[in-house]
């Protein structure tokens, strides 16, 4: 079950309206292939840097982990926030409320929650008035096999 890392590098809305997130896929020469393997056809690299990407219509945070199965499936492991969202539905109550807040505030990278997460001057908020329809043709191309 190879393990790659993804990061974010923008989202669009598809012709649906629907939000998508763009990640770049990294890894080991075996996981890359197991995940091309995995896309088939819908296989696709960015015409610029040659990456792979990953689109999904959750987002998975800026930076995250992507498993490809035995049986040839790629999913976002959020198995870190499904133990966090276990811990506080486990206490409740004003513990439990504390436990969130602290881990909204890990999550949106150690800041406080009033804090936008785009303040780091190396980060670049999403553009997010990109029309419908507006899928990167250009930048982005699938690979046939």
């Amino acid at each position: 079950m190879p393990n790659l890392t993804i990061s974010a590098r923008g989202q669009y809305r598809n012709k649906k309206g629907t939000l998508v997130f763009r990640y770049a896929v990294k890894g080991s020469k075996a996981a890359l292939e197991a995940y091309e393997d995995s896309q088939g056809e819908f296989y696709t690299v960015d015409d610029k840097t040659g990456e792979p990407l990953f689109f999904t219509p959750r987002f998975a945070g800026k930076t995250a982990t992507l498993v490809v199965t035995d049986e040839g499936r790629a999913y976002v492991d959020m198995s870190e926030l499904e133990q966090q969202a276990s811990l506080i539905s486990q206490f409740g109550g004003n513990l439990g409320q504390a436990m969130a807040d602290a881990f909204a505030r890990q999550l949106a990278g150690g800041g406080s929650a009033a804090k936008p997460v785009a303040d780091k001057p190396d980060d670049k908020p999403a553009d997010d008035k990109q029309p419908i329809d507006s899928e990167p043709k250009a930048t982005a191309r699938r690979v046939k096999r």
